[in-house]
């Protein structure tokens, strides 16, 4: 599930005639780079949702084998989100992520499913260090105890990509909620994990991040 439906309020004039994930960076769709990532570890079904400027993402989207789950009237935010696209996933544990971050180093995708305990676990964050983040303009979300659970503060940032067991999403009789109250459902029950990222990553939110990612993309992994 890829979350595309937000209004890039922060890009200022660049979302105004665009949604944010079509904006280019290094010659591609914003979005392009997350559906890289996706494809490279030969993840099968993709939805992503979409609101605002819904037909110029359906009309890139398409072509490519996503499935669009549009949000009408209303944009749901993320967990409402999920919950309207359940049907097209599955009931399985899922991948999600945001459209606006690029990634240099090792594919996320493939960490947090090497990583990924169901026995234990019922989501599993990926969390850069601030160290490795670039465009990053406020703290940390998180912080992880010895056995990589997650409690709010701290010096990691969520990176916006995580496997999730959608359970609680489908069961939750709201219609617009955001994943961070199933998260602390979920924390409550001590089955929200962290996983740390051992690259750097760059959030492409705000109109700076843009050239801050596109060197990221140019300079050497080391």
């Amino acid at each position: 599930m890829i979350f595309a439906a937000g209004f890039g309020t922060r890009m200022g004039e660049l979302t105004r005639t665009q949604p944010k994930p079509l904006i280019p960076v290094a010659g591609r769709a914003l979005i392009d780079h997350t559906l890289d990532l996706i494809r490279d570890h030969g993840v099968p079904r993709v939805v992503a949702n979409t609101h605002y400027l819904s037909d110029q993402l359906e009309t890139h989207l398409t072509p490519l084998g996503v499935t669009v789950s549009a949000e009408t009237p209303d944009i749901l935010d993320t967990g409402g989100g999920l919950k309207q696209a359940l049907p097209l996933l599955g009931n399985r544990p899922l991948f999600t992520t945001n459209s606006d971050a690029i990634w240099q180093g090792p594919n996320p995708l493939a960490l947090l499913a090497d990583a990924w305990d169901p026995a234990r676990m019922e989501a599993l964050l990926i969390c850069v260090p601030l160290s490795g983040c670039l465009g990053r303009k406020s703290a940390g979300d998180f912080r992880l105890d010895i056995e990589g659970r997650i409690s709010r503060g701290g010096d990691f940032v969520y990176g916006g990509v995580q496997i999730l067991n959608p359970a609680r999403v489908a069961a939750r009789p709201d219609r617009v909620f955001s994943l961070n109250v199933i998260w602390d459902d979920i924390a409550r029950d001590g089955r929200l994990f962290g996983l740390r990222y051992p690259g750097r990553w760059c959030d492409v939110g705000h109109p700076d991040g843009i050239a801050l990612a596109e060197t990221l993309i140019t300079e050497p992994h080391v």
